[in-house]
């Protein structure tokens, strides 16, 4: 992870919109910034933030539960302890580094945090600026290293999904689906998931987002997974829907309109060319089948260190895409009291075209 260099674009950035310096809390952010791979419990609960002084060398700071950690995982920077508390310890030190204009991450500040930053840069006479996705930005394009991890994250994915194929059976619940999911993951070397794992059953599987519950695997009827695991912090995300049993006409009908949409989608994705016509390609296909009403969510995002993030593949983002960003394409048609089919893979922007990251289509292609 070359966070040197990152640090200098941001330092750049800071420079072209004078600023002295820019204080990251967003975890995410954090990480690629510094390789401190610590999450935090929530928003309320942070485990560290990093300084970054536009002319200076960057700080990283956090309490004594993280200290060995933030030495360990960072390179060229040094790690300043809390004892006081976050708030305590910036009253201090920004006079100390004559800083005088400070930018915060105001998309990730829960608004009694940032009152009392304000509150404090006021009495040191210290501009506050809140800013938003600096840094989010700079990670919808990922360099050959980060699309290497994200790619054996896809791979080892796949391997999971398939061992617990084998073991899947009429009766089992999809709590015991996505138990065996996640606990492979780790076995096979997984941080863990990367989202919660979906698996529904039937009906169930025109939800989107389900849950899974002690409800039990039907034959003969749509069962769709959901999964995603993170590897050296990078995540991945697939859907694959089948049958346990034997697949109806119509499920075959459905099945292949859909993985004929990704398809299309698929062969258009390069760089220059705009999220929305990407979306839009996939969902003529199926509005052309007569079933647009129940697709209606975007056609994929961007996959990196957070399993959801930029760039959005939706009708409305007419940003064009570049070569190295990482998104899904995932088309789906979701009938009440039926039941869904989602087909999702992953794949880089390439300039003439795409790399598709997964490598079995044996539950695609039917």
């Amino acid at each position: 992870m070359n966070c040197s260099r990152r640090i200098t674009r941001i330092q750049k950035k800071l420079r072209r919109k004078k600023l002295d310096a820019i204080l990251i809390t967003q975890p995410g952010n954090r990480r690629y910034l510094s390789g401190y791979s610590a999450d935090d419990h929530d928003i309320s609960e942070s485990s560290g933030a990093l300084l970054i002084p536009a002319r200076k060398a960057p700080v990283l700071l956090t309490d004594f539960r993280f200290q060995i950690q933030a030495e360990q995982e960072t390179k060229k920077m040094e790690v300043l302890l809390y004892p006081k508390g976050l708030h305590a310890l910036l009253k201090k030190l920004l006079p100390d580094l004559g800083i005088s204009s400070l930018a915060f991450e105001s998309h990730y500040t829960l608004h009694s945090s940032a009152e009392k930053l304000k509150s404090m840069c006021k009495k040191l006479s210290i501009t506050l600026l809140p800013t938003s996705g600096i840094v989010e930005k700079m990670r919808q394009v990922k360099d050959e290293e980060e699309i290497d991890i994200i790619r054996r994250s896809v791979l080892l994915n796949e391997k999971v999904f398939k061992k617990v194929h084998k073991t899947i059976f009429p009766g089992q619940t999809e709590i015991d689906i996505a138990l065996a999911l996640e606990a492979t993951m780790r076995r096979r070397g997984a941080e863990g998931p990367s989202f919660a794992s979906i698996v529904a059953t039937g009906a169930r599987s025109a939800l989107p987002h389900a849950v899974p519950g002690a409800v039990k695997i039907i034959k003969n009827k749509a069962l769709m997974i959901d999964m995603g695991l993170v590897l050296d912090g990078y995540c991945s995300d697939m859907t694959r829907t089948f049958v346990v049993g034997k697949a109806s006409n119509k499920y075959l009908k459905i099945h292949r309109l859909v993985r004929k949409a990704q398809l299309a989608a698929i062969s258009r994705i390069r760089a220059g060319v705009s999220a929305a016509s990407i979306d839009k390609t996939a969902r003529d296909i199926i509005v052309k089948g007569g079933y647009g009403k129940y697709f209606g969510h975007a056609l994929g995002h961007g996959v990196g260190l957070a399993v959801h993030e930029a760039p959005r593949l939706g009708g409305r983002n007419r940003a064009q895409l570049k070569a190295g960003m990482v998104i899904t394409v995932e088309p789906g048609i979701y009938l009440p009291d039926w039941g869904g089919v989602r087909l999702e893979n992953m794949v880089v922007v390439r300039e003439d075209g795409c790399e598709i990251l997964n490598q079995d289509s044996t539950w695609l292609d039917i």
